[in-house]
């Protein structure tokens, strides 16, 4: 709860800053990028994360990866995240910053998987659903899982929608044991 709380404010904050600016797009790509590149760095996570390592030590390293990539703005609030002790909410920062600029957009973000590559008709045919269903103009990301046998499973914020063959499958299975005892 603590973690969600202390995300949504910082990412809140930084919102108001990207508004007042005019550059919402640039600060939110920037965050992702951010948030992806610590969350794929194991050495960077223990430089960040080490209650050892002075917070001057973890901005000097913030700014000598990101100072090049990223804007001003950026890098002074990774600066004051490290100075209030909060590195290790960065990726929920930017996922609710990331939630804030699509809420503003009226865009609804969509992790659409599948058993296999699905063709470019197939993922215009399930955005144009996914807009319908949510009101909301959908930005998706596609991935391929060939553990769902069949099938595709969607999120878009806290609902699932499940069309995978591998849980029909699962659930028939719970039915039929259920039956037998």
């Amino acid at each position: 709860m603590l973690r969600g709380a202390v995300a949504r404010r910082y990412a809140q904050a930084l919102y108001e800053i990207a508004v007042a600016k005019n550059t919402l797009e640039v600060l939110e790509k920037e965050m992702k990028g951010v948030a992806e590149a610590i969350e794929g760095s194991r050495e960077l996570q223990k430089a960040l994360y080490h209650p050892q390592v002075l917070p001057a030590e973890k901005k000097a390293l913030l700014k000598a990866i990101f100072g090049n990539e990223v804007s001003q703005e950026t890098i002074n609030f990774l600066g004051l995240v490290v100075d209030k002790r909060r590195e290790n909410y960065f990726s929920g920062i930017a996922a609710e910053f990331v939630a804030l600029a699509n809420a503003a957009r009226n865009t609804a973000a969509a992790k659409i998987t599948s058993a296999i590559e699905l063709g470019e008709e197939q993922k215009q045919e399930i955005l144009k659903v996914l807009a319908k269903l949510s009101g909301k103009e959908v930005d998706p990301s596609f991935e391929v899982d060939p553990s769902l046998i069949g099938g595709v499973v969607v999120r878009i914020g806290d609902k699932i929608i499940d069309g995978s063959i591998k849980t029909r499958l699962a659930t028939l299975k719970s039915r039929l044991m259920s039956k037998t005892s």
